[in-house]
């Protein structure tokens, strides 16, 4: 049996969720402050390539997860496979940036230095997954590390050295070291066994199905069909910093990140209904952040780019919506069962492992289609970057709704699922009142100025208020989030009696 503790697990990752919110920031902050708008489009072309050869890293991450949950001894297998697979990663990576470099305008020795990223970027993931598998908090651990490391190699590379684009990349790497050393030296135990072919050919033989699986991030060609149908790496300057802001709820879904080990091991369903309302209350909390804090944040970030504040707004939304569907869809493949039997490749071809890929794969390829034709036309009525960037935006969160509806359906028909729809109203009314009360506020009472040193001290107040508020309000109001807290308390007090007594 794996050694899941959901909730500790979902409360750990959370807590460095929110650190990682910050760090994430003030990288951000470093990086575009130092940057042109080209300089951070190409950095947003180097993110968007990279993303299509790690298709090759779930062949093994992905089966690896699975079998540790189930006390399988993969992982020195797994991560000697993924070292071998970097090396094919990489040779993709370098034949993608050859061909794109000219209609993107972007050099091509950043984009062949970026290829560096590739091994690091395999090997953390790898061990990520065994972690996920065994320990989910680890892999907490290790995204903080990296987050923590990456802040000062920034400021040696981008900020004092001034190398640019080549600064970042050197500086991910400087991170993913510690990062990984961490993971490796916290997963040993799991890491103990000796090579094994067999593990390797079973991977191998099924290695379509985790390709499949993440085939939809590699259709999602959005950041390359932008810049190929635009011209120019621009408007992915104004699309990096809004997601930066937008994308921060995501680190909400870490409360729910242990279920899907937890149910691979044989635990209980119900572990999906009582994390999916602790995923609302800090959900609408990220959200209320996002939406309330988007204009100042982006005007830290670098002045330039506060215009794209209602970018920030549908991508907020969007991201709350991908990772409720995602949350839905790790539950159901947390008990598909198909891979601890004897099954054909039939068998996996009716399993919810390609069935749920498959409907992701349909999303992508209606958001991609509508996205490449919309765009099309709007530049040819000479639109602006901004209003490019918006419509973009307006797509990819139109096009989430309706599966995620879909995916709600398809848990409702696999769980014993009956949500607190008072709490979850009570949580969402809390968090409108509360960060518009607080906008509201910084509208009236914030200078706005150009200075980051004079800026941030005049925001960070309101950020607090808000926090505290929020938290305030629900400890007051609502029972389970009493009961959270208690039992946070309680963890925190058994740690320290447990320490007292070693």
């Amino acid at each position: 049996m794996s050694e899941v503790r959901v909730t500790y697990s979902g409360l750990i990752g959370l807590a460095i969720g929110l650190s990682t919110v910050v760090t994430g920031l003030i990288f951000i902050l470093i990086v575009t402050r130092s940057f042109t708008p080209e300089q951070l489009g190409s950095w947003g072309l180097i993110g968007g390539l990279i993303t299509y050869v790690v298709i090759l890293e779930p062949m093994i991450s992905y089966w690896a997860t699975r079998e540790i949950a189930r006390d399988v001894n993969s992982g020195k297998t797994a991560v000697v496979s993924s070292g071998i697979f970097s090396i094919v990663g990489t040779l993709a990576f370098l034949l993608i940036a050859f061909l794109v470099s000219d209609p993107t305008g972007t050099d091509t020795d950043i984009l062949f230095f970026a290829a560096l990223i590739i091994p690091f970027s395999f090997l953390n993931r790898t061990l990520s997954s065994i972690a996920l598998a065994w320990k989910p908090h680890v892999k907490s651990y290790g995204m903080l590390i990296f987050d923590c490391a990456k802040i000062p190699a920034a400021v040696i590379f981008v900020y004092f050295m001034e190398l640019g684009v080549y600064g970042v990349i050197l500086a991910l790497i400087v991170a993913y070291i510690p990062s990984i050393m961490t993971l490796g030296i916290l997963s040993r135990k799991k890491l103990q066994n000796n090579f094994n072919r067999q593990f390797l050919k079973n991977w191998l033989t099924r290695a379509w199905l985790p390709s499949y699986i993440k085939f939809p991030n590699l259709v999602v060609l959005d950041v390359l069909i932008f810049s190929l149908i635009t011209g120019s790496v621009v408007g992915l300057a104004y699309w990096v910093t809004a997601t930066a802001v937008g994308t921060a709820v995501r680190h909400s879904s870490q409360i729910t990140r242990a279920v899907y080990p937890k149910l691979l091991s044989g635990g209980r369903k119900e572990y999906l209904q009582s994390n999916l309302i602790r995923l609302f209350y800090f959900a609408f909390l990220f959200m209320a952040i996002s939406i309330a804090f988007a204009k100042p944040v982006l005007f830290a970030l670098n002045p330039i780019y506060d215009i794209a504040a209602l970018v920030v707004i549908f991508i907020t939304i969007r991201s709350f919506l991908k990772i409720l569907g995602s949350s839905f869809t790790q539950a159901l493949q947390g008990i598909e069962e198909v891979d601890t039997k004897k099954s054909t490749q039939k068998d996996y071809l009716k399993s919810k492992l390609f069935y749920l890929p498959s409907i992701r794969l349909i999303r992508r390829g209606v958001y991609l289609g509508i996205l490449a034709v919309g765009l099309f036309l709007l530049v040819q009525s000479d639109a602006s970057q901004i209003e490019l960037v918006t419509y973009w935006a307006i797509i990819l969160f139109i096009v989430e709704i309706p599966f995620t509806i879909y995916y709600y359906h398809l848990v409702r028909k696999n769980f014993p699922l009956s949500l607190d729809i008072g709490a979850i109203m009570k949580y969402l009314v809390i968090s409108v009142g509360v960060f518009g009360s607080v906008y509201f506020l910084m509208e009236k009472f914030l200078v706005y100025e150009t200075s980051i040193f004079q800026f941030l001290p005049n925001l960070i107040p309101f950020l607090l208020l808000g926090i505290s508020a929020y938290f305030g309000l629900t400890y007051l109001t609502d029972k389970k989030t009493k009961k959270l807290y208690n039992a946070i308390f309680l963890e925190i007090r058994r740690k320290k009696n447990k320490r007292g007594t070693e």
